[in-house]
């Protein structure tokens, strides 16, 4: 069963080219002449850096495609995160059959955020433990050398 309203979410490359300033003219000695030239022509010739690659991907999500546009060296990764979200949303779709997809996605969203959250909070006690054992390590250390 698919969602017939469903739309396509495409994600557009951005220009990231910053626009050239100008450099203003100024009255100075020749030698400080040739320097600012240097320098003007220096910030009128910047880098070409080189487009990211983006490539159309369709992914497909509880049988419904969407298309994507991604940058060739994240591609990968989205395909594996697609694996995962169309598994769960699978599953979802298998226990309630009735569910439209736009229900699917909303359930998988936050089961995601849930995860995130979870796995936020773990590290968050992580560091506090770790905190805590080496406020340990140091009281022992120093016990030790007032021993010894």
């Amino acid at each position: 069963m698919t969602d017939d309203q469903s739309k396509p979410i495409e994600k557009q490359p951005k220009n990231t080219q910053a626009p050239s300033t100008p450099v203003p003219a100024q009255k100075t000695t020749p030698a400080a002449s040739n320097i600012s030239s240097a320098m003007a022509q220096s910030n009128t010739k910047t880098p070409k850096v080189p487009e990211p690659q983006i490539k159309k991907v369709d992914i497909a999500i509880a049988g419904v495609t969407y298309p994507i546009f991604c940058p060739v060296h994240e591609q990968e990764e989205l395909l594996s995160a697609v694996s995962y979200i169309n598994n769960y949303a699978l599953d979802l779709k298998r226990d309630a059959p009735s569910l439209s997809q736009e229900s699917i996605l909303v359930l998988c969203c936050l089961n995601l955020y849930e995860k995130i959250h979870a796995n936020q909070r773990s590290d968050e006690d992580r560091l506090q433990k770790d905190k805590q054992s080496e406020a340990l390590l140091n009281k022992i250390m120093k016990d030790a050398h007032s021993i010894l």
